[in-house]
């Protein structure tokens, strides 16, 4: 059977993007996002926020790391990955990301002011595996 990965997120980076190059010089960037979803309980309007973990290759990855900061919106369509490492002291670890494959970068607000990102960012990046 066929598998499908499709992931489509908008909320807010909760802190400012990594930018890093791979040994054969990929740019690579990490960033936390921040998606809430507000919805009523009996009479309550409740509040509940998901953090993921992006991550982003290649030209759109420096794009990141140029523009973006703590508290930009951001639309990432991107697929769910799971890496999975051992410690030092042996202990098996894992964790799940979304490798994007588009990130939009959405209009700051009013109040926010500073430099505004290129219009439409939303070419694909680069995509390579990383350790």
């Amino acid at each position: 059977m066929a598998g499908f990965n499709k992931v489509i997120l908008m909320g807010n980076l909760t802190k400012n993007p990594e930018l890093r190059y791979t040994p054969n010089g990929t740019p690579v960037t990490n960033f936390g996002l921040a998606v809430n979803r507000r919805f009523r309980q009996a009479e309550e309007l409740k509040e509940e926020v998901c953090y993921i973990d992006i991550v982003v290759f290649g030209k759109q990855a420096e794009h990141c790391g140029q523009y973006l900061s703590k508290g930009n919106g951001v639309v990432v369509d991107g697929r769910l990955q799971q890496r999975r490492w051992e410690t030092e002291d042996g202990q098996k670890r894992s964790k799940h990301e979304v490798v994007a494959q588009t990130i939009t970068f959405l209009p700051k607000r009013p109040e926010s002011g500073g430099e505004q990102g290129p219009p439409d960012e939303t070419s694909s990046g680069d995509e390579e595996g990383h350790s």
